[in-house]
């Protein structure tokens, strides 16, 4: 199990190797601004002097390495994500995966599916500080169009809900349809995005004051 020191290791692992700090909180599983706070105190960036009793921000760190680093467990979890998507109408033939880390899983889900498969990379993946309205997400031109079509939509974790709700934006801009979401872990309890439903296997609740 990974403690916060773990953590802000790895952040600044990933910072010197010239990952954003969007791209960090996509790695860690984690908030963007967790991943900013993570940077800061592993001494990669200066970090402004903190409050006598101020402390990091509420989040939790979900590590489904254990999964991901095999490509069975990571089939199996495909095909039960599949299931929820199942339900939701037999005729669709597309499904969207968030770079970076929803995309093995879409890969997987769009396999028992037997759909195509398309990749979207967040505007994130861009972020360093600050808003990030000037920044522009994008579909690879490697993996199937949207063309007007219906999909589902892939992802690891919804930490804010940001992203997923990005991904369906640019989906209908692009003409699409996303007719159901599904991700493996939901720290928000999410049941839909812009009228489109979400699906998790697994679903983080806070219980009690978490000030």
């Amino acid at each position: 199990m990974k403690n916060i020191d773990d953590l802000i290791e790895s952040a600044a692992e990933l910072a010197e190797r010239g990952f954003s700090k969007g791209e960090i909180a996509d790695e860690l599983n984690v908030s963007r601004e967790t991943a900013s706070w993570l940077v800061e105190r592993s001494g990669t960036t200066p970090a402004p002097e903190p409050e006598p009793s101020a402390e990091g921000p509420h989040d939790i760190h979900v590590d489904w390495s254990a999964l991901g680093r095999d490509s069975a467990r990571l089939s199996y979890v495909g095909m039960a994500m599949a299931d929820l998507l199942s339900k939701r109408g037999e005729e669709i033939d597309l499904t969207v995966g968030i770079e970076k880390a929803g995309a093995p899983i879409a890969t997987a889900v769009a396999t028992e599916l037997e759909t195509d498969l398309a990749t979207y990379t967040p505007r994130k993946h861009q972020w360093e500080e600050g808003d990030m309205e000037d920044l522009r997400g994008s579909f690879s031109r490697n993996f199937a169009d949207i063309r007007e079509r219906e999909c589902y939509v892939v992802d690891d974790t919804i930490t804010s809900g940001t992203t997923m709700t990005e991904t369906v934006e640019a989906i209908r801009e692009q003409g699409g349809e996303p007719v159901a979401c599904v991700v493996l872990v939901d720290k928000q309890g999410v049941e839909e995005i812009d009228g489109v439903p979400v699906y998790s296997m697994v679903q983080v609740i806070r219980v009690g004051n978490s000030d």
